[in-house]
């Protein structure tokens, strides 16, 4: 039975953070992360019948050598002359500063303190499911995605001043994908570089995107432990032939074709922001590779230094994505020249702002800037994209969402304006002097929402204003026959509304219009269903998810973008969120043991060894499923039963609230129990006058009685009917599993979902009129009248009471 996706990385990251102890995060990730390096190779080359493998294993140099190691004293001295060297000897693309010392008593403590730290850490890795003998890189690699999960963590736990080896694989993304790379217009002799390229993942993004075959992938980093990781990186995600090496890009450029700087079809980057030290062993005005014509950037921010050398480092049609702070748009001096010869280029072809505090190593807001020298000369403006407000707070940081990559990405290639959002900006209009070659996006773009303007008139005369009513334009183009049942016309320029507040809400959704567009809505989300319930079935064993998900995620983006009302990005993020949470786990159990529904019984094991059976778990199918489609009658009983409980309940609660004040019956108890009101009843016996107490006791009694039964009851169902449902599973044929995964599961949350944001169309606009309604209900004149006709009883009032107000 395979464990499900995301069990599998939490189950690691938490083993992992348990063993670390009081060591670095980012020390700490060089140790993990070389665990899975040396697991991964094990399972995929060890055995290898190629003549030429892309990673040689020596003998005795595997995991599996490693696992033998556990427990001995010298354990970190092994791993470091019996695994590490060998490999190193053996693979001319790695070298010994790319692992870690296994043997540094500093940060894995000394004598039995690393002994148990390398064996523990030795035994995660052991996991079963832990198996990338069969790993598909090109489709679900479960390796690649179990290391982005691990860096993210890392990154998170590393501080500010270390979380710099990773850029966030949403961004990479969005740049892989606006760079313009594709299997269209690559094969096997293209090139991409990355001068600062950290632990390699904006490469390996770009990479993906290219498909097969793979392009080639050439890297510079200057610390030398995070060269090492890339360097790994780039084996376990099945690219063993890309070139990283260590060193400092602006002074000692690794990558040359005899004197000058080698040039590649894609460049794609993520420099340290603002670095003060970019200068360092470079005369700037004296660079032998010509990469400073333009300006010398300033001696303190190093952000431009790195752009010419990605421009000076592209072929002639060349393309390039990098990310930089906001201010390399607007600051001024040397950086103002040099943005100055950028823009006249052409070169510049986009700039796209990103959220704030996306990053690890630092909370600024950063943008891209998308360089392409392919028709330069012939380039009309430059493409700006505004998409700082799409984002969601996640933790300490903030993350695009699958919605906000798609719709940057989707708005860059069309190079369509979209209000508040992107735009085509001239380069007559850069130009222009009231601009002077500043591209600060708020220039050009205003993102903010529109001012909601009071109205003077309004307040004083009553009525609600045309002009604001004429700003719900889109909801009336759909709804027209709404606008017209609502308000009616008070005088020029001003309506009111012909129905009380409290019945605008059921108007809307009762009038035909709104039934229409719901209808529409609904038939839209039932034909993407009918379309991809086929490939939903037809998915199975060996299936690959990542290729699911793209398809009919994209199938319902495409579905939604025509309809009115409605964000089709909102939609398509309530199917990607439903993946993330549930639909991806499923798929990836589907793709390891094909349509299996099998509980399995939770059994917890305390100290002394004694187990204890805690129920049963199915994964795949929930046990509301099967009950709601095979066993609803029994529970409608059990609910009917707790109805019943509930009520009970209540006329107890009551009958004690009644009888609690002083003096009252129960007013004497510490605790109203059996115990205490039998005692109560013997007490009194026969006695006349408690005969009221007497029969008020034995109703709480009898209540009581009933509560226990019920409860007995409800127990014995419940007990019955959990049995019903795991008999069940053994016979559920594999159509059936499928309708129980498909239609009840999966579809079921997302019509759901699609209905929540009809319903949101409705509430927007009556929470709008509502709001409307309200500001102007009261003009000035009524609001004076009842002004003074209060001050009028206020007066009467204190006359009263004999004081004379002036």
């Amino acid at each position: 039975m395979a464990i499900k996706k995301s069990d599998l990385y939490s189950s690691l990251w938490a083993s992992c953070d348990q063993l670390r102890g009081g060591m670095d995060a980012s020390q700490y990730k060089d140790y993990v992360l070389f665990m899975l390096f040396i697991k991964y190779i094990t399972d995929k080359y060890a055995d290898s019948d190629d003549f030429a493998p892309p990673v040689v294993i020596p003998p005795g140099a595997s995991f599996k050598d490693m696992i033998a190691l556990k427990g001995k004293s010298d354990i970190g001295d092994k791993i470091n002359t019996q695994i590490i060297g060998p490999l190193v000897n053996a693979n001319a693309r790695l070298s010994k500063s790319d692992f870690p010392d296994f043997n540094d008593p500093n940060k894995l403590g000394e004598g039995k303190d690393m002994v148990e730290k390398l064996s523990n850490l030795i035994g995660i890795f052991q996991k079963p499911e832990l198996d990338f003998s069969k790993n598909r890189a090109e489709h679900d690699d479960i390796l690649g995605d179990a290391y982005e999960y691990l860096m993210r963590h890392f990154a998170t736990e590393s501080g500010k001043s270390k979380g710099q080896f990773y850029t966030p694989s949403e961004v990479s993304r969005v740049i892989a994908k606006v760079v313009g790379i594709s299997p269209d217009n690559t094969n096997a002799r293209t090139t991409a570089y990355d001068p600062t390229c950290g632990s390699g993942s904006l490469l390996l993004k770009v990479a993906a995107e290219a498909g097969k075959p793979p392009i080639n992938l050439e890297g510079q980093e200057k610390d030398v432990t995070t060269a090492g990781l890339a360097r790994m990186n780039m084996i376990l995600h099945d690219f063993p032939t890309a070139t990283i090496l260590s060193g400092n890009t602006l002074a000692s450029p690794k990558f040359k074709d005899g004197e000058n700087l080698r040039t590649y079809d894609y460049v794609v980057a993520n420099p340290p922001f603002s670095d003060k030290t970019w200068s360092t062993g470079l005369t700037p005005g004296d660079d032998a590779y010509q990469r400073f014509v333009w300006g010398e950037p300033p001696a303190k921010q190093g952000d431009y230094a790195y752009l010419l050398h990605i421009i000076r480092s592209l072929k002639a049609n060349g393309k390039a994505a990098c990310i930089l702070p906001h201010g390399v748009l607007f600051r001024g001096n040397a950086e103002a020249v040099i943005r100055q010869q950028l823009v006249r280029s052409g070169y510049l072809k986009g700039i796209i702002g990103l959220p704030a505090n996306l990053f690890y190593g630092t909370g600024i807001p950063a943008c891209i800037l998308v360089i392409d020298k392919e028709n330069a000369p012939a380039r009309k403006g430059v493409f700006m994209i505004d998409a700082s407000k799409g984002y969601i707070k996640d933790s300490n940081k903030n993350r695009l969402r699958e919605q906000d990559i798609h719709k940057i990405v989707d708005t860059f290639s069309k190079q369509a304006d979209v209000p508040r959002y992107a735009r085509m900006v001239a380069f007559d209009e850069i130009a222009d002097p009231k601009n002077d070659f500043n591209l600060n996006l708020p220039r050009y773009i205003d993102s903010s929402e529109p001012e909601d303007i009071q109205d003077i008139n309004g307040h004083l005369n009553g009525g609600i204003p045309e002009r604001d009513l004429d700003a719900l334009a889109d909801y009336w183009q759909v709804l027209p026959g709404v606008r017209a049942s609502l308000f009616a016309s008070l005088r020029p320029g001003y309506a009111q509304l012909t129905l009380p507040l409290a019945e605008v809400k059921p108007a809307i959704f009762r009038h035909a219009e709104f039934t229409a567009f719901n209808t529409q809505a609904t038939e839209r989300f039932q034909g993407w269903r009918d379309a991809t319930t086929p490939q939903l079935t037809g998915f199975g064993k060996e299936g690959h998810p990542k290729a699911l998900i793209e398809t009919i995620a994209e199938d319902l983006l495409n579905t939604f973008k025509p309809a009115p009302l409605l964000d089709a990005y909102d939609i398509y993020q309530h199917l990607m969120d439903y993946w993330a949470e549930t639909m991806q786990d499923d798929c990836y159990l589907i793709s390891a043991d094909g349509w299996v529904a099998q509980p399995t019984r939770i059994v917890e094991t305390d100290k002394k060894g004694k187990t204890k059976d805690k129920g049963w778990v199915c994964d795949l199918i929930p046990k509301p499923y099967i009950v709601a489609r095979y066993f609803a009658e029994e529970q409608a009983a059990i609910e009917a039963k707790q109805a019943e409980l509930e009520a009970v309940s209540a006329s107890l609660a009551e009958l004690e609230e009644e009888h609690s004040s002083e003096d009252a019956i129960f007013s004497g108890y510490d605790n109203i129990n059996v115990a205490a009101v039998k005692d109560r009843i013997k007490e009194l016996g026969k006695d006349s006058d408690g005969a009221d107490e007497l029969k008020v006791l034995k109703q709480w009694l009898e209540l009581g009685n009933q509560i226990s039964m019920l409860k007995k009851q409800i127990k014995e169902a419940e007990t019955a009917l959990d049995q019903l449902a795991y008999d069940k599973y053994p016979k559920l044929s594999e159509a059936e599993i499928k309708t129980l995964v498909i239609a009840d599961k999966w579809m079921a949350h997302l019509s759901a979902a699609v209905q929540g944001e009809l319903d949101r169309v409705s509430q927007t606009l009556t929470g709008r009129i509502r709001q409307l309604a309200e500001r102007y209900a009261t003009p000035l004149p009524l609001l004076e009248d009842e002004a003074a006709a209060l001050a009028v009883r206020v007066a009467e009032h204190l006359k009263k009471m004999g004081v004379v107000w002036p």
